[in-house]
């Protein structure tokens, strides 16, 4: 897998809109990947294939306790319900974040890389990272969404740091999984000194791969 160089304002490709992919060919599988590659190196949770200088309708997401990325080819979101105020960065955007709004629920279709269709219901972070995704394809950024030029602020040198070096852990603790077949994910991010400081802990779902684990399969 490659590295892919993420374009940034004011790329023109940026504000172009993609086109609908024909055919899911190993040539989209390929891209797909060096995608998810390209989001890792630069610790992102989404990113659109015209950020990559690809005018194709190909997204790749992996939220923060999510084990494997997504990839959605042709996304659409079909419905948005309620609304809500978030804080919102792009890796094409960067050193920023702006106060937007968007929905707290979305649902949306796509095709995965082999073809299968697919029907998506997301909330919160999930329904958020695909808004800003599909409108990457659509040419448009969430600054585009800002409602003042006050709402976006230029990240700090320490805030920048802090960001960049945001980390889940998956904490053991078989009580919990035996119990209610749920895991326990701690967000954490690097303080001045090196130390990792805990900022949010989420309980997910465990995957069979975990229960599994646990009953030593």
């Amino acid at each position: 897998m490659a590295i892919l160089q993420i374009r940034t304002v004011p790329d023109p490709i940026l504000r172009r809109k993609s086109r609908r992919v024909r055919a899911v060919d190993d040539a989209i599988r390929k891209l797909a990947r060096d995608m998810i590659a390209t989001l890792h190196d630069a610790g992102g949770i989404g990113l659109a294939a015209p950020q990559v200088g690809e005018l194709k309708r190909l997204v790749v997401l992996q939220l923060p306790d999510e084990d494997d990325p997504r990839i959605l080819v042709n996304p659409e979101i079909t419905r948005r319900e309620g609304e809500r105020e978030v804080e919102e960065g792009c890796l094409s955007v960067p050193g920023y974040l702006g106060t937007i709004m968007r929905a707290e629920r979305v649902k949306a279709r796509a095709v995965n890389e082999w073809g299968a269709k697919l029907r998506l219901t997301a909330e919160e972070m999930f329904a958020q990272a695909l808004e800003h995704e599909v409108d990457h394809l659509d040419g448009i950024l969430y600054l585009d969404h800002l409602k003042s030029h006050e709402d976006l602020h230029e990240i700090g040198a320490d805030d920048e740091s802090e960001h960049q070096h945001d980390f889940a852990v998956e904490v053991e603790d078989n009580g919990l999984m035996k119990s209610r077949g749920e895991k326990r994910i701690l967000i954490a991010g690097n303080s001045h000194g090196g130390i990792a400081e805990v900022k949010d802990e989420v309980i997910v779902k465990a995957t069979e791969k975990d229960l599994g684990r646990l009953s030593g399969w």
